[in-house]
């Protein structure tokens, strides 16, 4: 069976310490991702908010943190409307690397997800792609 779960890598130029604050502070999350309504703390859930928030729910992907040790590993769970409310698992490594960070995403769970398991991977896949393009010029 093959592992249902996406890494990536990515360089940023700027300092692991700077990259962080755009992993866990509410408005520097709206820049790349989606705005939180509070601080990626450990122990805390959290909410990524709709762009609309006039909408019956302002929830756009949700769960709880749970490792935060700053500014090198942050992992939280990680839902949203599409997952039906299957927990995956999100986790961020941040290396210092040549003046810069190295940051390394591995978002994992799928595998256990009740629908069209390589759909849920390739939106995914996609999806922090296009994150990932919008991190790197907000960081740097």
């Amino acid at each position: 069976m093959t592992d249902a779960t996406l890494t990536k890598t990515i360089f940023i130029n700027a300092a692991p310490e700077r990259v962080w604050t755009y992993l866990v502070e509410p408005d520097k999350l709206a820049r790349w991702f989606h705005e939180s309504d509070k601080m990626l703390d450990a122990g805390q859930d959290y909410a990524l908010l709709r762009e609309n928030k006039d909408k019956p729910d302002p929830k756009m992907c949700w769960g709880r943190v749970i490792v935060s040790e700053p500014p090198h590993r942050l992992v939280y769970t990680f839902t949203h409307a599409f997952l039906g409310g299957h927990e995956t698992e999100v986790a961020w490594q941040l290396e210092e690397a040549f003046g810069g960070t190295k940051l390394t995403l591995v978002h994992s769970g799928f595998e256990a997800f009740a629908g069209d398991v390589f759909d849920m991977l390739t939106s995914h896949d996609k999806g922090w792609d296009q994150h990932f393009t919008r991190l790197r010029v907000v960081a740097s």
